[in-house]
């Protein structure tokens, strides 16, 4: 007999949780002016910088390094993924959304990638830590030595 699979409900909550914030990423950007892909774009990128800060944070704390970039990073898409879950509350009216807002929305893919370039190419990153010096000391002749015969006397 084969085991009943149940549901997660911290899963399925999660993914209830993050389809509607999404969502509500994706209904400001359009209010803000951002049409077609870039409005569905927008979330992904708030959605990916928290991933990647997230992910900083544990390789962080592994290696016991300090965690401060990357827990910035994680507050600044939080405060963007919150603060879309409230403006479309009914707190905003997305009909006519304020300048300040629609120059945050467009900004946002600029602050995104500079996080996420931050995140990655940091020192104490896995991916920036694996790139070893070269080994000076078993150093090999060069390839013209091992053609060239030497010469006869």
């Amino acid at each position: 007999m084969r085991p009943i699979r149940r549901p997660d409900a911290v899963l399925v909550q999660a993914v209830i949780a993050g389809a509607l914030s999404f969502a509500h990423l994706h209904d400001l950007a359009a209010a803000a002016g951002q049409s077609g892909w870039k409005a569905w774009a927008y979330p992904v990128s708030v959605d990916l910088l928290l991933v990647a800060a997230w992910h900083r944070l544990r390789t962080s704390r592994a290696a016991g390094e300090p965690a401060r970039s990357a827990w910035t990073w994680f507050m600044v898409a939080l405060a963007a993924s919150l603060g879309a879950n409230v403006a479309t509350a009914g707190l905003l009216d997305l009909g006519h959304v304020p300048a300040w807002l629609r120059i945050l929305v467009a900004g946002w893919p600029a602050l995104a990638f500079l996080g996420g370039t931050l995140l990655v190419h940091s020192p104490g990153h896995p991916a920036v830590a694996e790139q070893a010096e070269p080994d000076t000391a078993a150093e090999q002749p060069p390839a013209v030595e091992a053609v060239i015969p030497p010469p006869r006397p």
